[in-house]
């Protein structure tokens, strides 16, 4: 049954949840969190204290103030200073550092990006004989391997949950009990849930929401080993054609159809009663205090169950002039410890999984997104390959209207062309 949803202009933007930089003032122990060029002294791997330049991206003051804290542990314990760059555009940021001869010495490294820097020799590979390595979870260590070799430490990382609003799943007569554990039931929920006020599942327009189908359906962007293009494969056109089904049947709905900025606004808004983010959830939860939430693992596809990794990692220059201190300052800020206040403070999921039961048990919401990180596919990390994920997501913000069959046929053609380009 067609039914009516609320709706109003199509924005037709790929919406991206990214980290947004806030300033910070300074901090103790000789530490500033500062906009300064790369110009400034650089490091000396030498005898005595050194300066280390850091180059972070954050997701809020929470983030911001985290790393605060460790850094001026690290100042105490070491004797040497930390100098922070709170990027706002953490992308632009790495292009300008890694193309000068003195670059900040330590910096998050998105996931998405990793293999194109690990393949112009911009980074440093410490990670293989970092403490904390064997106690990475595999998924990512594979998400942060180049040519076999391991090469930066994850600093956290979060899957995809559904996210659901209690509120709404009473008022529609549901239980704990109906939380979807498969595709069908999650259509059959989404139906149920929806009202003249609110859609049943609202999500962000991009592949790093609809690529949780794919896996689910047994498919993804590009083959294992990341030398051929999968895109159009009849797994992707059965996701994307699910995905469609609940669309035009009005249980679903794009966020930005909806008026919001990203799947967890359109939810926090109160115009939708299920999304599908990640563990920055519980942050962004703070501005809509009135509304009782929960999160439930994704349901199973057709391949069974999948979902996807999200992740950055501490890198260290290849031409850090002080790679020992840097990697001292990345071990002392990836332990154990760190990793749980982290994920009490802003949402993430401890990388390490000798604290997975720790973390777990902190929240029941926690749970739900640690259940993914056994079955979750980690972003398309092959250089050149932005613009084509680009395009998939600007072509994604139709999909209601237009054939799921030629736009994954429009992309594998792009897909293909940029591996081959390698």
């Amino acid at each position: 049954m067609t039914r009516s949803r609320p709706r109003v202009r199509r924005l037709h933007l790929p919406v991206l949840l990214t980290a947004t930089a806030l300033l910070a003032a300074a901090c103790g122990g000789g530490s500033s969190f500062e906009s300064g060029d790369n110009d400034a002294d650089g490091a000396s791997s030498g005898d005595g204290p050194v300066t280390l330049r850091v180059l972070i991206a954050s997701s809020g003051d929470a983030e911001t103030n985290a790393v605060t804290a460790a850094v001026e542990a690290y100042e105490t314990d070491s004797g040497n200073t930390v100098d922070v760059k709170l990027s706002d555009d953490i992308a632009t940021d790495l292009t300008k550092t890694f193309a000068t001869a003195d670059p900040y010495d330590a910096m998050y490294v998105e996931a998405g990006t990793f293999a194109t820097w690990a393949s112009q020799d911009a980074l440093f590979p410490y990670a293989e004989d970092a403490e904390a390595a064997p106690d990475v979870y595999p998924s990512l260590r594979e998400t942060f391997s180049y040519d076999g070799q391991f090469y930066c430490l994850p600093k956290d990382f979060s899957t995809l949950g559904l996210v659901i609003n209690q509120g709404m799943w009473a008022e529609a007569g549901l239980t704990e009990d109906d939380y979807p554990t498969n595709w069908d039931e999650l259509a059959a929920v989404a139906d149920q849930l929806t009202t003249d006020d609110h859609v049943g599942l609202a999500l962000s327009p991009t592949r790093d929401r609809v690529g949780a189908f794919m896996v689910q359906a047994g498919g993804w962007l590009v083959s294992d080993d990341g030398t051929e293009a999968t895109v159009d494969s009849e797994e992707n056109v059965e996701a994307l054609t699910y995905l469609q089904g609940l669309m035009k049947d009005g249980a679903a709905a794009w966020s930005s159809d909806l008026d919001s900025e990203w799947g967890g606004a359109a939810f926090g808004e109160g115009k939708a009663a299920m999304t599908m983010e990640g563990g920055w959830i519980t942050g962004a939860m703070d501005d809509y205090p009135d509304i009782d939430w929960t999160v439930a693992p994704m349901p199973a596809g057709p391949a069974g169950d999948g979902t996807l990794l999200f992740s950055v990692c501490w890198g260290v220059a290849q031409k850090s002039d002080a790679q020992v201190q840097a990697v001292e300052f990345i071990e002392s800020i990836v332990t154990p410890q760190q990793q749980l206040a982290n994920a009490e403070a802003f949402g993430v999921t401890p990388a390490l999984e000798s604290v997975e039961q720790e973390y777990a048990d902190q929240s029941p919401v926690n749970a739900a997104f640690i259940s993914g990180a056994e079955n979750a596919q980690g972003p398309v990390s092959l250089p050149g390959f932005a613009d084509v994920l680009a395009d998939f997501d600007s072509q994604l913000a139709g999909l209601e209207d237009a054939d799921p069959a030629e736009i994954l046929g429009s992309v594998q053609q792009n897909a293909q062309a940029a591996i081959e380009d390698q």
